[in-house]
């Protein structure tokens, strides 16, 4: 069996699973995101280790008591992406670690939006920049807060932090690595990206890409917290999105994955590492753990988290969002909405810090459930736009909290015009732990070890009105960003 570990952003997960698919129960622990003035997002490392020590404790216990006679192959660990975690040679923290949600290096952003420099890393690279992406970050640490960047000697994400304190090894997965100075095809930093942003000095502070089937040895040390045989290997990633998109089934160029979450992602497999998929710096070109495999992703700011909002701000239990969908007609009742509800703005399939979201069309009859309606119609659209722009030409799988709609997941097909494949299983520990079974030597057949999935057929009533839905969404949200632009 495989320990696999999804390090989310305020969730830490840990089930074991076995060749044969099955799967432990899970245990999950919390760690706490601090939201700080001036669009400060930040997290405290040490805590978020301890998460980690906790579940995978707890999931060893299970392995005794489930599985006594199957011995542990592997800790594989996955979680979130971009953002700045700052270490120094020993694995410490400096300062507490940079969210993907923060937003203070907006005004980076601007200036390299405005004089074209995020263009040309896009074309560079592949990569968007966003303002949690850790080329701004740098860039706003170096201008504010230097001392920072001097005490550091690693400037990395989640997934290596851990792995670095857990093996004693300065690394990072190379899909972590592709965002945002990889070069996908040879696995080596491009030093013009570098220069672009003007990090070159600070080009010492990214930890070497991890080569694919890359294990690293546990430390007897922390073997003994975590209850495993001291030297167990370590796999590390790929990160979630794209652990999630295999975990999901994932297999041929051309195939899609959209996780509903906190955040909505979309992403497709492709054989083709060239950098230009899109007219608008926007998205991610993402190295994977097998060969000739890349993921061109789109990862949307908000997904599940506007809902959360809205519902909480409505009084309305989560437990009640199919039977809300069920009472409001396709475009609920003529109110329609734009899902740009993350106070850092949006990132894919275009970027703008200013993007705000907004209801529009109601009236003194608007009910609670043509609120819920158009803001869940208007993420689907988001995510026809991120998917029209990589391409999709596949099988789309479905995953994340959204999917275990089932209304939601039937508004997805529908805008997108396509049948869904939805799990309900934690996809992003099954694409690590495939990812490290591959790594031992021993890979398994994806096709038939992939995620149980249910299929989400594309009703062609739906097909057809929110065909008109989206082409008015687009109309809207050009207007909009003409606003945002001269405000």
């Amino acid at each position: 069996m495989i320990v696999g570990v999804d390090v989310g952003t305020s969730v830490t997960k840990v089930q074991l699973i076995g060749r044969d698919g099955r799967t432990t129960p899970a245990h999950e622990a919390r760690s706490t995101v601090y939201t700080l003035p001036g669009q400060r997002v930040e997290q405290d490392l040490e805590e978020v280790l301890g998460t980690v020590v906790t579940v995978v404790r707890a999931a060893v216990a299970d392995a005794s008591e489930l599985a006594p006679d199957e011995p542990v192959e592997a800790l594989a660990i996955t979680g979130q992406g971009d953002g700045l975690w700052l270490r120094d040679s020993a694995g410490r923290s400096v300062g507490r670690a940079l969210s993907w949600m923060d937003g203070r290096a907006a005004g980076v952003l601007e200036r390299w939006t405005a004089d074209g420099t995020a263009a040309r890393v896009h074309r560079r690279t592949g990569v968007g920049l966003f303002p949690g992406s850790a080329a701004p970050l740098l860039a706003h640490l170096a201008e504010h807060e230097p001392e920072l960047l001097g005490r550091a000697a690693v400037a990395g994400y989640c997934v290596d932090a851990i792995v670095q304190r857990f093996t004693g090894e300065i690394t990072v997965s190379a899909s972590d690595a592709s965002m945002p100075f990889l070069d996908v095809a040879s696995l080596t930093y491009d030093d013009e990206a570098l220069a672009l942003c003007g990090l070159a000095p600070y080009r010492r502070l990214l930890a070497p890409p991890a080569r694919p089937g890359t294990l690293l040895p546990l430390l007897p040390e922390v073997a003994a917290e975590l209850g495993l045989p001291a030297g167990l290997p370590v796999s590390m990633g790929p990160f979630d999105i794209p652990a999630c998109g295999f975990g999901s089934g994932l297999a041929e160029p051309g195939d899609g994955n959209l996780i509903i979450g906190t955040t909505l992602a979309s992403q497709v497999l492709t054989d083709d590492p060239s950098p230009a998929f899109s007219e608008e710096p926007a998205g991610m070109l993402l190295a994977t753990p097998y060969p000739d495999r890349y993921l061109r992703v789109m990862p949307a700011m908000i997904g599940t988290a506007g809902l959360d909002w809205l519902i909480k701000l409505l009084g309305v239990k989560i437990e009640e969002l199919d039977a809300l969908l069920a009472q409001s007609p396709y475009g609920a009742n003529g109110v329609t909405a734009l899902p740009f509800l993350s106070a850092s703005g949006e990132r894919a399939p275009f970027v703008d810090a200013r993007a705000r979201g907004r209801l529009d069309g109601l009236t003194p009859s608007t009910g609670r459930a043509d609120l819920v309606r158009a803001l869940c119609e208007s993420v689907a659209y988001s995510a026809r736009h991120c998917m029209e722009t990589l391409g999709i030409d596949g099988a789309v799988t479905a995953c994340g909290g959204g999917a275990r709609s089932g209304e939601w997941a039937r508004i997805f097909a529908g805008v997108l015009g396509r049948d869904l494949y939805v799990s309900d299983e934690a996809v992003g520990i099954r694409g690590a732990a495939q990812a490290a079974w591959d790594a031992l030597g021993s890979p398994v057949d994806a096709e038939e070890w992939r995620a149980r999935r249910r299929l989400v057929t594309a009703d062609r009533a739906a097909v057809a009105h929110y065909a008109d839905g989206y082409a008015a969404y687009q109309r809207t949200l050009t207007t909009a960003r003409e606003s945002w632009s001269t405000t």
